[in-house]
């Protein structure tokens, strides 16, 4: 077997010779170096970090539990899964991708198992702190997704957990607060506190400002005395307020009801579309003041284009107090009759005449409408007048002059009877059911309404209460049903 040697040296390894005979040894390696020392070039390979460091890496690896980052150290540091996000129960994947370069915190070089222990929330959180401080002092606004609801309000990641008060999600305060959870919303910083990891933020401040270029256009073109259509937003004690598309205005309690109102949930509710005017507009104070009575009738006005002075109408006592008795006469109509005018006699108390409750005809004796006031007398009325006109209806025009005054009731058992109204026809079928004619006594002929069988003149008012006898006590119920159905307002 033949002895194959490799020899020691080729003329491939070697250097090269020039004419002279010069030798030029072969480079085995390239200085790249440059002009660096070699001793500095060594220490910058080497990394040094304490803990609470923040490092930058490279994920090479992800597990359930931990991610491994490449920071050029010695070995891989390791990022247990709780110290990935400042989200709870989500998988690492999640938060961190294969290759992807972030930073983090050193929390221990070495463990108990030699492993160097890193944080990535704890990273982002001194960014955020940095940050978000910065953002706070400059009047900026932050962002991020709403990722928790707890007790009284939401969770924001902002690179740390922010806190959103229910109060100040919205411009108005809501109940649901679980369909924010994933959205990203804006909000204003309103309270820092590093040493308590305490961060308060407002969307609703946000949500302020970025309408109050618009609310001023808003205002600007809002004028007193015009009328808007608004969804009633929240009903309160002293009033209710309405959305008029952008701005809540209010209307004050007084403003609700020309009729005196108990609680403003007796005339509306959240949700009710109505029409108001505009009858304030404060610029500065950013105020609207609505009325609803506004744009609805005045009864006053309405009773007083309707009634004059001298004319009788159908009332209801109501209350009774020393100096007099109020009367109601409309809807939502109060007038008094004054203790002197309720008797021709000498009254001492009001409820020697009249009970609450009970009706009756009285004058009006004076209307103020500026003061909402209405003079009224039992003993005028005793004396017969005109009748207002919306009482002639229910006893015919046949029963009335042409200044309006009674001048008698009809026979209805005899001749033919055609009922005007359903009050007369009401009148008719009852004197048939009796059989007996229904006519006006001569003693109060000329003041009094027809009083069913004859009996409204032996009642204790007789021939001197006039009109004021509507139906004696001892007439027939039916009667007096009718005439409180037909003949007068429902009180």
């Amino acid at each position: 077997m033949s002895d194959v040697r490799t020899p020691l040296f080729s003329l491939d390894n070697m250097g090269t010779f020039d004419a002279e005979g010069n030798y030029t040894p072969r480079v085995i390696i390239d200085d790249d170096l440059g002009d660096a020392d070699l001793e500095q070039a060594m220490g910058d390979s080497i990394i040094e970090f304490e803990d609470g460091d923040v490092i930058e890496g490279t994920v090479v690896k992800i597990d359930r539990d931990e991610v491994l980052l490449d920071i050029g150290f010695k070995s891989e540091g390791v990022i247990p899964a709780r110290e990935l996000s400042i989200r709870n129960d989500v998988h690492p994947e999640e938060i961190v991708k294969l290759g992807e370069h972030i930073e983090a915190l050193v929390l221990q070089k070495e463990d108990k198992e030699g492993r160097l222990v890193l944080s990535k929330k704890r990273a982002q959180y001194e960014r955020a702190w940095t940050t978000i401080e910065k953002k706070k002092n400059d009047g900026e606004m932050v962002s991020g997704p709403v990722i928790e609801v707890v007790k009284g309000g939401l969770i924001v990641d902002i690179g740390l957990r922010g806190f959103l008060p229910a109060s100040l999600v919205e411009l108005r305060r809501v109940r649901e607060l679980q369909p924010y959870v994933g959205k990203v919303i804006e909000a204003k910083i309103i309270e820092l506190d590093r040493n308590r990891n305490n961060v308060v933020l407002s969307r609703r401040a946000w949500l302020e400002e970025a309408q109050k270029e618009q609310r001023g256009d808003f205002l600007a073109n809002l004028k007193p005395g015009e009328r808007r259509k608004g969804v009633v937003s929240s009903v309160v004690n002293f009033g209710a307020f309405v959305d008029l598309g952008g701005m809540d205005g209010l209307v004050h309690v007084s403003e609700l009801s020309w009729k005196h109102v108990d609680h403003p949930s007796s005339v509306v509710q959240v949700g009710d579309e109505i029409e108001v005017e505009v009858l304030d507009v404060d610029l500065d104070k950013e105020r609207i003041s609505l009325s609803l009575k506004s744009t609805q009738s005045d009864p006053w006005q309405e009773f007083a284009d309707s009634h004059a002075v001298g004319q009788l109408v159908y009332g209801r006592i109501t209350k009774l107090v020393p100096f007099g008795a109020f009367v109601q006469v409309g809807d939502g109509i109060e007038g008094l009759v004054h203790i002197s005018e309720m008797a021709v006699h000498h009254v001492d108390l009001p409820e020697q005449v009249v009970t609450p409750g009970e009706e009756l005809w009285v004058k009006i004796i004076d209307i103020d409408l500026q003061r909402r006031r209405i003079s009224l007398s039992i003993k005028q009325a005793a004396e017969g007048g005109e009748v207002s006109e919306e009482y002639r209806e229910a006893f015919g025009e046949h029963a009335y002059d042409d200044q309006g005054n009674y001048i008698g009731g009809f026979d209805y058992a005899e001749g033919e009877f055609m009922p005007e109204t359903e009050a007369q026809a009401a009148w008719a079928d009852f004197a048939e059911e009796l059989g007996t004619p229904v006519v006006v006594p001569e003693s109060l002929a000329g003041s009094a309404p027809p009083a069913g069988d004859g009996a409204a003149g032996e009642g204790e008012a007789g021939a001197d209460a006039g009109p004021a006898v509507q139906a004696s006590a001892e007439a027939p119920a039916a009667v007096g049903s009718v005439a409180a159905a037909e003949g007068a307002p429902e009180a």
